[in-house]
């Protein structure tokens, strides 16, 4: 399957890359034409650093932020981009939190310890991929519930998601893998020709399936 792989670098900086699989896969809400490998924006530190410093461009000026919800192990990113943030604008010299609070069922949990870091404050929120906006929009209605302000969303890799209320950053759009597509798992057209499944993909990476 990796040999399918090829590399997409960040119109805005080249440091800031991602794989593309092409193939069949599954997601929690979705079957996908592409698995979008996020490793090493999760995990390396220049990348990261460098990601956040462009998604901090965005929000510098344009929204205030006392915390940053990072969601799909994002929080590498997370500390740098409230670091960022610090340096000039409407947050300087601001002492950002960054937390990641627990989904359940696409449900945000807010603990009574993390609750003061989103009740009656400017929450960013960040997330690898939000190609169906699901996710985004659960944590926006979750920020609101626990009585924070949701400021904004900003994603390595999704769509234009015109349906979440919330100023969107993205680093890299669904139009940047051409013929990449994304189904409900009920009308996914590749189950219906008898296409089997590559792989499981989540926030942790891609699992592959063993075809018979």
């Amino acid at each position: 399957m990796e040999k399918r792989a090829y590399e997409l670098f960040a119109k805005r900086n080249r440091e800031i890359t991602l794989r593309a699989i092409p193939g069949h896969f599954v997601t929690k809400h979705s079957h996908v034409s592409h698995c979008i490998d996020l490793t090493k924006v999760k995990s390396q530190m220049s990348t990261a650093k460098a990601a956040a410093r462009l998604f901090a461009e965005t929000f510098r000026y344009t929204a205030p932020v006392d915390t940053i919800i990072s969601l799909e192990r994002m929080k590498m990113v997370g500390a740098f981009l409230a670091s960022e943030l610090s340096m000039s604008g409407l947050n300087l010299h601001q002492d950002i939190a960054v937390i990641s609070p627990e989904i359940t069922d696409d449900k945000m949990i807010l603990r009574d310890n993390f609750l003061p870091y989103v009740k009656g404050k400017n929450v960013l929120l960040l997330t690898a991929t939000a190609t169906t906006g699901l996710t985004v929009k659960s944590a926006v209605e979750g920020v609101r519930y626990y009585g924070g302000d949701a400021v904004g969303a900003a994603t390595v890799f999704g769509a234009d998601l015109t349906q979440v209320d919330v100023p969107v950053a993205r680093l890299f759009g669904v139009e940047d893998i051409p013929g990449y597509a994304s189904y409900p798992i009920a009308e996914c057209p590749l189950c219906r020709a008898g296409i089997k499944v590559d792989a499981l993909v989540n926030s942790y990476g891609y699992s592959k399936i063993q075809k018979s």
